[in-house]
């Protein structure tokens, strides 16, 4: 078990809810994990899960990394706020593992006698302890989800992740995985490196094209959240589509997503994504969650260049992208 911290560890301090409770603590909330499993527990940071980013992402996979060998699987106790975004990480970080690595939270702290954590720590472990377990999954309000397709869309009900554009993987059930997909095992492998030189920016009525003075400087990938299927705006004077040739023609990376949470982009749709792809080459998120397609840029743009950089986005790592 790595703690890192969140509601699931909080205590009110004074100043409100702030991450306190150790791994050991939270452990001994669930008393029949016991009767699963013999765990080891890493609190390897203790943090509201707003402060977590790439560089925590990099320390939980190299302390999955460090400990693989001598662990059937790995539950990662975590804040619900940048959860989706963990998960798909360590979903490109730690690949084809044929043991599970499960992340879990709750939406009250397990201080409180009415918390959800007691049920999603027992859950967690429950799966992570099954033999037909794999991969990186979020497992919450009895929902297994895979790591690249998890999205926190409720901020305070307990069901609080969704599965996007796919199947959850499985429901729990009496302490119990009921399966609707079972994933292939393979041999794993892991990856040590992120790009943080990545921003999303999301688009709104009557954004100026100018604020390309600040990305161009400022970061080598770009997720665009575009409105519907996909476009830019014009006003009359193009100057967006001119400013995005003349990002792209530098070097840099840019991915057209969109912010309609289901269904993906299709650039090819209307004119003004048309008008996107003679720009240069842009790739689309297509189905892609938000989350995904930023940890994967950050992982691509730390090894690849050039073409290498679409061959990978498009190829398929545990079902992110179809």
């Amino acid at each position: 078990m790595i703690a890192t911290g969140g509601t699931i560890a909080s205590k009110n301090n004074g100043a409100g809810l702030t991450p306190a409770l150790t791994s050991k603590e939270l452990l001994a909330c669930v008393p029949e994990i016991e009767g699963l499993c013999r765990v080891t527990t890493e609190q390897l940071f203790n943090l509201d899960s707003t402060n977590i980013g790439p560089a925590h992402w990099l320390a939980i996979a190299r302390c999955i990394e460090e400990n693989y060998n001598a662990y059937d699987g790995f539950v990662v106790t975590h804040g619900t706020d940048t959860m989706a975004y963990t998960a798909a990480a360590l979903s490109y970080l730690v690949q084809n593992s044929p043991k599970p690595v499960v992340l879990t939270g709750s939406q009250k702290s397990a201080y409180l006698r009415d918390t959800d954590a007691r049920r999603n720590l027992a859950d967690a472990f429950a799966f992570c302890a099954d033999d037909n377990a794999s991969g990186v999954h979020i497992v919450f309000d009895g929902s297994v989800i895979l790591g690249t397709r998890a999205k926190k869309t409720r901020t305070h009900s307990y069901n609080a992740f969704s599965s996007v554009d796919y199947p959850d993987i499985a429901l729990m059930r009496e302490g119990k995985p009921f399966y609707y997909i079972k994933a292939e095992k393979g041999e794993p492998r892991f990856f040590r490196a992120l790009n943080g030189n990545v921003f999303v920016l999301k688009l709104i009525p009557g954004l100026r094209a100018d604020i390309f003075d600040y990305l161009e400087t400022n970061c080598e990938g770009l997720v665009i959240e575009s409105f519907g299927a996909g476009g830019l705006p014009d006003y009359g004077n193009g100057e967006f589509y001119a400013r995005l040739k003349e990002f792209l023609a530098k070097g840099r990376t840019v991915v057209f997503a969109t912010q309609v949470e289901r269904e993906g982009s299709s650039l090819a749709t209307y004119e003004v994504g048309r008008r996107i792809l003679e720009c240069g080459r842009v790739l689309e998120a297509r189905c892609m969650t938000l989350e995904a397609a930023v940890a994967k840029l950050m992982w691509i743009l730390s090894f690849a260049e050039g073409e290498e950089i679409e061959r990978l986005f498009y190829a398929p790592i545990a079902a992110d992208i179809y």
